[in-house]
């Protein structure tokens, strides 16, 4: 069978038509391909925004409670009938000028030595408000708190805000939990009854963890003033110290701060927010 042979103009038009069509079809794969791919750009994006597992608890509770403060920052603190504490309230005016540096979320391996050792260096005691799942794994550092003369208070057992917070029998069975972890680890004689709520103890959402911590003997203690460490983890020593500073107009200041492992500049800012408070006149004292 004999072939017919294409005449060189049809093979060019063929040849023509061909990379025509390639083309063609190449520009509607890659338009495709871009438009596919915006999609799944704006997927994913929609899911990082509005998924709150990638949102830090930490990140979420820290300003939570820093604005709280802000919201309520002349809050006057809550005294309860503690037969020997009944009158306690360190906003009291007295005529003298008195600081009450407050440590929250310790102890940690890496910050509360570093605080502490500063704190002795400077002759001055604080406040410590421990977490009893810290202080399971940091024993020996909750002993030295007390054997330096700090004051121990408790800042619940697992500072598990959503969970301590779904209802009042569950938030004091938490501060209780962690009574029963500080006793064995001080002695059963350590029975201060000093709380502080995560986040603080503001808003009528809380009136009724309020009254649960009265009616179980409880006096918890807010704040007045405090260096801003809870906003970040990582807050740079000079806006640390700038923000105690703006705050601190009364006499009587009691100064959140936190000794948490993420802290690390709260224990830089420490000796010279102790010499600021110095320079103008105060002293300092346990709550």
């Amino acid at each position: 069978m004999k072939h017919k042979k294409i005449s060189s103009k049809k093979r060019k038009n063929i040849l023509i038509l061909s990379v025509s069509i390639l083309f063609l079809f190449s520009l509607g794969f890659i338009s495709g391909a871009s438009v596919s791919y915006k999609k799944s750009k704006t997927v994913a994006a929609n899911n990082i925004s509005s998924s709150p597992s990638n949102i830090s608890n930490s990140t979420k509770s820290s300003s939570t409670e820093s604005q709280k403060y802000m919201n309520k920052r002349e809050s006057k603190v809550q005294t309860f009938n503690s037969k020997d504490l009944s009158n306690f309230n360190p906003y009291k005016s007295d005529g003298r000028k008195v600081v009450y540096l407050t440590f929250d979320d310790g102890p940690s391996s890496n910050n509360t030595p570093k605080i502490l050792a500063v704190l002795k260096n400077y002759n001055v005691k604080a406040t410590f408000f421990l977490i009893g799942e810290n202080a399971e794994q940091n024993k020996k550092l909750v002993k030295e708190e007390a054997a330096e003369g700090h004051a121990i208070g408790n800042h619940t057992y697992s500072h598990n805000m959503r969970y301590i917070y779904s209802d009042p029998k569950v938030f004091i069975s938490n501060i209780k939990k962690c009574d029963e972890v500080l006793k064995s680890i001080l002695g059963s004689n350590y029975n201060s009854k000093l709380i502080r709520f995560p986040g603080g103890s503001f808003g009528r959402k809380l009136e009724p963890f309020r009254e649960e911590a009265k009616k179980n003997g409880y006096r918890y203690v807010d704040w007045n003033d405090l260096t801003g460490d809870a906003e970040h983890n990582i807050v740079p020593v000079v806006n640390l110290i700038s923000k105690v500073k703006q705050y601190a107009n009364h006499d009587h200041l009691v100064i959140l701060m936190h000794d948490a492992p993420e802290k690390v500049t709260t224990v830089q800012a420490l000796p010279q927010i102790i010499e600021y408070f110095r320079s103008q006149g105060y002293s300092f004292d346990t709550l």
